[in-house]
C-alpha cells in the first residue's frame, strides 16, 4: 500500500469516527439544532442569564442576544461559538460529518462514473451489434469502479 493510500485511510477512518459519532444527529430535523440555537438552549438549560453570560465575555447583554438570534440563521463566527461556549463552561464541537461513512460515499461516486463510461460504451457497441446483457453491464460497473476506487484519479470528483 502507497503512502499517499495510508494517509487517505487514515483521514477515512477519522471521518468515519466522526460519523459514528455524531452520524444520528444529522438524521435529526435541521440536524438536530434546537429551535432557538444551541447557545440559548445551554445557556437556559444553565440557568444563567443573559446578563449574566454578557458579563463573563465583557459584553453586553445586546451583543448575547444578538448573537442567539444568528446562531439558528447561520450567521455567527465559529470564533463567537467557540468563546460563549467557554464562557458557559462549554465544549464547542465543530464537525462536518458524511451521511454515510467515507467508503460509501467514494463508492457511489465511483458507481456513479463507471456507469457513464459504460453506458457510454455500450451505445457505440449497440451500434455495431454488439451489445451486453444487463448482467454483463453490472459486472463492467462494478469492475471499473474498483479500478476507479484503486487509482483515485484527480478528476475523481468533477463533474463531466
Amino acid at each position: 500500500m502507497s503512502i499517499d493510500k495510508i494517509v487517505a485511510k487514515q483521514y477515512r477512518d477519522k471521518v468515519n469516527q466522526a460519523v459514528s459519532q455524531f452520524g444520528s444527529f444529522s438524521m435529526l430535523p435541521n440536524h438536530g439544532l434546537p429551535k432557538e440555537g444551541w447557545l440559548r438552549t445551554v445557556r437556559t438549560a444553565l440557568g444563567m442569564s443573559g446578563t449574566q453570560l454578557a458579563k463573563k465575555l465583557g459584553v453586553t447583554k445586546a451583543r448575547i442576544s444578538k448573537a442567539e438570534q444568528d446562531e439558528p440563521h447561520g450567521s455567527i463566527t465559529l470564533k463567537t461559538m467557540q468563546s460563549m461556549a467557554e464562557a458557559m463552561d462549554c465544549k464547542f464541537v465543530y464537525a462536518i460529518v458524511p451521511k454515510q461513512n467515507v467508503e460509501d460515499v467514494i463508492k457511489e461516486r465511483a458507481i456513479e462514473k463507471a456507469r457513464a463510461q459504460v453506458q457510454a460504451a455500450s451505445t457505440h457497441m449497440a451500434l455495431e451489434a454488439q451489445s451486453l446483457s444487463k448482467e454483463q453491464l453490472e459486472f463492467e460497473i462494478e469492475r471499473i469502479a474498483a479500478q476507479i476506487i484503486d487509482k483515485m484519479p484527480s478528476d475523481f470528483w468533477n463533474n463531466e
